[in-house]
């Protein structure tokens, strides 16, 4: 349909989503990245953990999904980081054809 994608991914560090966001941005495989401070609640390796994390919504085009989720893994500080790829199946037209024109390269 649209051709966009979300990657989803979280990390603990506000200067390390800073950091995914500008690798994203400077590649051109993300169009745009917001970042949202929250309070994250898992259990892992068998603990319970609650802690605030930084939410990374990464806007691409589908075609470039790949690219940015390795990007991502490469540079990510977690030992199983979250990557979840979330398909936009309309979209504002305008903001479509924006978000393939900033990730032209």
């Amino acid at each position: 349909m649209s051709g966009l994608a979300i990657l989803v991914t979280t990390v603990d560090d506000e200067d390390e989503a800073r950091a995914l966001a500008r690798a994203a941005l400077s590649a051109k495989l993300a169009a745009c990245v917001q970042i949202h401070p929250i309070r994250s609640c898992y259990v892992w390796k068998g603990e319970m953990r609650e802690e605030p994390e930084f939410l990374l919504h990464m806007k691409a085009r589908g075609e470039d999904y790949g690219a940015l989720a390795e990007l991502v893994r490469r540079q990510h500080s977690y030992e199983t980081p979250e990557i979840l790829r979330v398909d936009v199946t309309e979209a504002n037209p305008d903001y479509l054809a924006w978000a393939i024109e900033a990730t032209r390269r």
